[in-house]
């Protein structure tokens, strides 16, 4: 039997040697090492680039949609969209904890994990609901946290899946955090998604009365939830596809020059120039979008000579969960934004 390991190596079927991530295949059956957790899942926060994905190749009918999720998770034992190679988190009751499992979590406890599905792994009974207006999905499965998986209990006073839509993207406004500084001009493509909102409301916080906060959304019917928050001191309406409408647009709002920063949270492909064009040469692009490609990006800058660094936004920032739960708790209007969204209540 191979030794058990904190990473998941040993649940890797094919190929051999890999991390659980980039693995092609894992074994979901349910039988608990000991360095391992086993939960009951209620929902699953599927990506918003996976979900997205899944939901054009299905033609938005639920029952395609299930068996498509169905058989991605058959066939890889985990729920890794072939197309875009992510995942999501999910929601769900701990059921064991094995001896060698770090930390306090217990049976019974309610977690949120903030590892992606692309390396958890799964196995769904039947999938009840697929809830197309917010990207959840409800199941009846059972999953297995690794010793380095790491999770967030769900606290009492927030409703649960108000939480597990914001832990979702928790990395992102943590990271904006570190990235913006007083006075700075900010550029968000997909503000008026998930983790554009939290962005650009942690953005305008941290860029302060001296700063310029800018977001970009596709439809007019995004921008009266975006405006309420009170985040952006503008907003352009343009396709994140089209780069040079928002290269314009986006300059005109800023008196016709560059970003500090530009954050890329959109849930399609093909907006990597729409983010480096309006950004200046010694700024920063934050890619969190899933749907990014980095050769793409990389190859992009170098073709219209931007000098802009570009970072790649990763889901785990230290402290993420609590500062992004703290962040919904400072803000009525955002958790309200939330729960409209989200199912929760008040």
């Amino acid at each position: 039997m191979i030794r058990s390991c904190p990473y998941g190596t040993h649940r890797v079927l094919a190929p051999l040697g890999a991390l659980p991530q980039a693995a092609e295949k894992l074994d979901n059956r349910m039988a608990m090492q000991d360095n391992e957790m086993l939960i009951g899942v209620e929902t699953i926060n599927v990506d918003s680039a996976s979900f997205h994905q899944i939901a054009g190749a299905c033609h938005d009918d639920p029952d395609q949609m299930k068996a498509m999720i169905m058989d991605i998770v058959e066939q890889r034992g985990k729920l890794q969209n072939p197309v875009t190679g992510s995942g999501g988190m999910l929601l769900g009751t701990v059921k064991a904890v094995g001896k060698d499992f770090p930390g306090t979590v217990k049976p019974g406890d309610r977690i949120a994990t903030l590892v992606s599905l692309s390396l958890t792994p799964l196995f769904i009974r039947s999938i009840k609901a697929i809830r197309r207006e917010n990207d959840q999905v409800d199941v009846d499965a059972d999953a297995i946290l690794f010793a380095t998986g790491i999770y967030a209990k769900i606290p009492a006073d927030l409703d649960e899946k108000v939480v597990m839509a914001a832990l979702d993207v928790a990395g992102a406004p943590a990271q904006v955090h570190r990235l913006v500084k007083p006075g700075s001009s900010v550029l968000i493509l997909g503000a008026s998604g998930k983790s554009g909102v939290l962005c650009a409301y942690q953005a305008k916080l941290d860029a302060g009365p001296d700063g310029f906060v800018v977001g970009v959304v596709n439809d007019l019917k995004q921008l009266p939830e975006l405006e309420s928050l009170h985040a952006c001191d503008d907003i352009i309406v343009a396709d994140a596809r089209d780069p040079m409408d928002v290269y314009h647009r986006a300059l005109a709002a800023n008196g016709g020059n560059k970003y500090d920063l530009t954050i890329n949270v959109v849930n399609v492909p093909n907006t990597e120039m729409a983010s480096i064009l309006p950004t200046k040469d010694d700024g920063t692009v934050y890619f969190f979008s899933m749907a990014t490609s980095f050769s793409r990006a990389a190859l992009g800058a170098e073709g219209v000579a931007s000098g802009a660094t570009m970072t790649i936004g990763n889901g785990y920032t230290a402290g993420h969960a609590d500062f992004t739960i703290a962040l919904l708790r400072k803000s009525p209007e955002l958790y309200r934004l939330f729960r409209q969204r989200y199912g929760g209540k008040e």
